[in-house]
């Protein structure tokens, strides 16, 4: 593919100091709210303007402030992305090509990426913690999608290294909203220059989404349910406004940390998981291993686990997410999630179109 030169104006704010920095051109206007294309999407702001897009990242740990204003008026040429959820949606779009560089290739479950790895026209530039420099130096991307952590306003050290790379806060995976997370494939399609196939897809996603939990929104038994397992002696679960405990919420089931006004991990003890959720009528729980996850290598694990109901009565739902590709595409695919959960909650509404669903990303636990 020829390589596509931009002209960019960008603004990139560091939290750490409150300074402004200002790369190729003068600040950009403040976005307008009552203009923003998005409808779910918290983080990210977009406004049409006689130059092109205005694409502003907000801060998530600092509301009144930004990560970066973007105004896109071309497609982007060469493009290195830190997350599978990015370059997956280039790949939905038939824009793969576009992509020189992922990181943590050796992760990679989807055959077309692996096959793009193996045969090197993508390159695994390594890991968050360890970036290989020298390889992504040497694939010269237009832009690279990173993943903002804590703090919001670090911009990864190649901004000094790679002055002619734009660095792009790619914030998805904080929206709590499962349609607002999904919402982000219009943001890949106007830094593609596929924006009317990106906003026709979300279309289709929100129209499914909407329709299904509309199903569930006049049911009168609502199961009970909780999620997750310990992890070094520390049992996290989701906040009561996180993505997961939203999905639930949809799927016409009772979340039992629904109260709870996180909207990341809460660190529990396992007594008050007991007491709370010990007859609870479903447990949820991912699977990071390539073996299965059994109620038999539950137990060998903790005997603890047999005080639940949910798992003596065999209500355990897992999520394999090596096999399924759950990181790769699942936030993309919010309602293939809620159809999943309606699929164990109240498989009586999937009929008509849904008559027959299979569950993509979980099943029920084996013996």
């Amino acid at each position: 593919m020829k390589r596509i030169f931009l002209f960019f104006t960008i603004i990139v704010l560091f939290a750490a100091c409150g300074d402004v920095e200002t790369f190729r051109g003068t600040s950009l206007p403040s976005p307008r709210h009552s203009d923003n294309q998005m409808r779910y999407a918290q983080n990210v702001v977009v406004n049409e303007t006689d130059s092109g897009y205005l694409v502003s990242v907000r801060n998530p740990w600092d509301t009144a402030a930004w990560l970066g204003q973007y105004m896109v008026n071309q497609p982007f040429g060469r493009v290195v992305c830190y997350s599978s959820t990015q370059w997956s949606v280039f790949d939905k779009l038939g824009e793969i090509e576009r992509v020189k560089g992922i990181l943590e290739g050796r992760y990679v479950n989807d055959s077309t990426m692996r096959a793009l790895l193996d045969a090197g026209l993508v390159q695994d530039v390594g890991t968050e913690a360890q970036v290989n420099s020298e390889r992504l130096i040497a694939l010269q991307p237009d832009i690279i999608l990173y993943t903002p952590y804590s703090g919001g306003g670090d911009v990864p050290w190649h901004v000094s290294t790679m002055p002619n790379t734009i660095m792009f806060p790619f914030a998805d995976y904080l929206e709590t909203e499962p349609l607002g997370r999904a919402e982000w494939i219009r943001v890949v399609g106007i830094l593609c220059g596929r924006k009317e196939e990106a906003d026709a897809w979300f279309d289709q996603i929100e129209c499914r989404y909407l329709s299904l939990k509309t199903l569930c929104d006049s049911v009168e038994e609502r199961p009970t349910v909780f999620s997750d397992l310990p992890f070094n002696g520390q049992w996290y679960v989701a906040g009561g406004k996180s993505y997961i405990a939203q999905l639930f919420a949809d799927a016409g089931a009772d979340y039992l940390w629904a109260d709870n006004d996180k909207t990341g991990s809460v660190p529990l003890d396992f007594e008050p998981i007991l007491a709370k959720a010990q007859h609870a009528d479903f447990w949820r729980v991912s699977n990071s291993a390539l073996q299965a996850m059994t109620y038999a290598s539950l137990e060998r694990e903790s005997n603890l686990y047999t005080l639940f109901d949910a798992f003596n009565q065999h209500q355990m739902l897992v999520c394999d997410v090596v096999q399924t590709g759950y990181f790769e595409r699942s936030s993309m695919e919010p309602d293939v999630l809620l159809a999943d959960f309606i699929y164990f909650f109240h498989p009586e509404l999937l009929k008509g179109e849904w008559e027959g669903y299979k569950p993509k990303y979980y099943h029920w636990m084996s013996q």
